[in-house]
């Protein structure tokens, strides 16, 4: 087989992404023509078809090389943030990916620390769920990024990424305040079964999962909410139209139209991290960032803990 061009692989890693020759060239900054002449050459090269066209997809060998390219992306990605601490990394860009609750909650702050202490740092911020946060950074297209999980469905990173618990969320109930559970400490998730619900799996958990841990097939949904916005939940439930489970992190301070609760069974929790790419050296700007970031997920959970029997 000829040499493989990391040019071209980066080509067949975009298109296979994508799903789609045109949105890669859009990309690339390239036609696609030359998209297509670039997998044509790969292919030639390789010996093998790479990429079925309908639908566009990696065949097998395709898979093979997409694997050795996010290697070469990994370790160009790991080398550039080295020698970025080996240049002091007090200036700078760091491109920061949040989840939802975690960009409203816990960002703002710590990149007003960052700032004060390092004037130069120039910040851009992704909203990014876990699964595409975990993929921007193999690819060297973010430098750190606050990530989760939840106790019942862990997500271990890949082993190329450097992972830091920084604070434990607990799941908590959420009733309209008129509720007739909303006057109790806590509540079991069983004696929830009965409610109606939000389907809202991008902002609450999903109900088929709620419904496996409280051991009931209840757990019905009168409405269906496509989006991540916490906040549309809440104003639902603040309407009277359901109930719901959400981090604690997600509740905003002051509303008096929901109530929210402990759950005593079964306890969830979401765990917040801290992810970067695994280097023996970062620079140092990072490091504050991070180690900002994770005390602002304490502080910001302290005191929603404190809040916890009020109305969130």
């Amino acid at each position: 087989m000829q040499r493989l061009d990391p040019r071209l692989l980066a080509t067949l890693e975009a298109v296979v992404r994508h799903g789609s020759f045109n949105a890669a060239a859009r990309e690339l900054g390239y036609s696609a023509p030359a998209v297509s002449q670039q997998i044509a050459e790969l292919e030639r090269r390789a010996g093998l078809i790479l990429i079925e066209r309908r639908p566009v997809r990696a065949t097998p060998a395709g898979m093979v090389l997409l694997d050795a390219e996010q290697r070469v992306r990994g370790a160009l990605a790991a080398a550039s943030v080295e020698l970025d601490a080996m240049r002091a990394g007090t200036a700078g860009r760091i491109r920061l990916g949040a989840f939802a609750s975690s960009a409203a909650g816990i960002v703002p702050q710590a990149l007003a620390e960052l700032h004060a202490t390092y004037p130069d740092i120039q910040v851009s911020l992704s909203q990014v769920e876990p699964d595409a946060g975990y993929s921007r950074l193999k690819r060297g297209d973010m430098d750190l990024a606050l990530s989760y999980d939840y106790d019942f469905i862990p997500m271990p990173p890949p082993r190329t990424l450097r992972r830091t618990l920084v604070a434990r969320d607990p799941v908590v109930a959420v009733v309209p305040a008129d509720h007739h559970l909303a006057d109790r400490d806590v509540i079991d998730l069983a004696d929830l079964a009965s409610e109606t619900w939000i389907a809202a799996p991008e902002a609450a958990l999903r109900l088929e999962l709620l419904a496996q841990m409280a051991k009931t097939p209840a757990f019905q949904a009168r409405l269906e909410y496509d989006g991540d916005d916490f906040n549309t939940v809440l104003g639902f439930v603040a309407a009277g139209l359901c109930v719901a489970v959400m981090p604690r992190l997600a509740l905003p301070p002051g509303s008096t139209q929901v109530v929210a609760r402990p759950l005593a069974d079964p306890e969830l929790t979401r765990f917040i991290y801290t992810v970067r790419i695994d280097t023996r050296h970062a620079p140092r700007a990072l490091l504050a960032l991070e180690r900002m970031l994770a005390a602002q997920a304490l502080a910001a959970l302290s005191g929603a803990a404190g809040n916890a029997p009020t109305s969130a």
